[in-house]
């Protein structure tokens, strides 16, 4: 019996993106429609994920449901990737050498992440919150305390933490305020399922050129360049013995922890 993956998109709170899933719910992947980052849980599946987006955007509907491609298979042909990237906004694509591009770009905060889990770091992506929809994009657990963490892409563009505020090319930007209050609610969820004492701060990751002037207040929410992120976190104190970070994983896993 043939699988089928079934793809829907979420477009809540400034978020654009496709999730690609199989039948059983379980994940198979993702395309943010807004910087055209395509995140495949396993990579074989990679192709599969663009050709279901491909697909799906070229149907025009709420939600597709197709066939699983076999991985190495279900490449995308020339004409096909170039229109889903067209889509996505990016340029001449035949043109680009799409090596150069990901060595420019490097790993994705999601990788960065993942890559900590061999140093007693737990991280879960895509956690929903309560039933209006939004997102907390990663949840990581681990010696260090408990992290919301959330990305902000302006690649090219100057960044300057200054106090309590971010500015973005001298424009303010609410992210510093979004990340302390979605830490404090995913702090209150984890307390009231069980979780005594747990402390969450929220953490923003910008890619662009960062500044972060002396006074920047790095207590209540800490900010930090893509390229910093394993270093920032591996660099921090221990607060959790590895017990303790196992048991607040357990919780975090449960979907019953975020419907409250």
């Amino acid at each position: 019996m043939e699988d089928v993956l079934t793809v829907r998109r979420w477009r809540r709170y400034g978020a654009d993106r496709l999730f690609v899933t199989q039948e059983t719910g379980r994940r198979v992947g993702s395309v943010d429609l807004q910087s055209g980052e395509v995140v495949a849980d396993d990579p074989v599946l990679e192709p599969g994920v663009r050709r279901a987006a491909q697909a799906y955007l070229r149907a025009d509907v709420t939600e597709l449901a197709l066939p699983m491609a076999t991985p190495g298979v279900g490449a995308l042909d020339a004409a096909d990737d170039a229109a889903l990237q067209a889509w996505l906004g990016g340029d001449d694509w035949d043109a680009i050498d799409l090596d150069g591009v990901r060595a420019e770009r490097g790993s994705s905060v999601r990788t960065r992440l993942e890559r900590l889990v061999d140093e007693g770091w737990q991280v879960i992506h895509d956690v929903p919150l309560g039933r209006q929809g939004s997102l907390v994009e990663h949840l990581l657990i681990g010696p260090g305390g408990a992290f919301t963490v959330a990305e902000r892409r302006h690649p090219g563009q100057k960044v300057v933490v200054d106090g309590r505020s971010l500015e973005v090319d001298g424009r303010s930007m609410p992210y510093l305020r979004d990340a302390k209050l979605e830490a404090g609610r995913v702090r209150g969820l984890l307390l009231s399922a069980g979780c005594a004492n747990v402390n969450v701060r929220g953490v923003v990751v910008v890619q662009g050129d960062l500044e972060i002037r002396s006074g920047a207040v790095q207590s209540e929410t800490v900010v930090m360049a893509r390229q910093d992120v394993q270093s920032m976190f591996r660099a921090m104190p221990v607060r959790l013995d590895v017990h303790r970070v196992a048991a607040i994983a357990h919780v975090a896993r449960q979907r019953a922890t975020w419907s409250r």
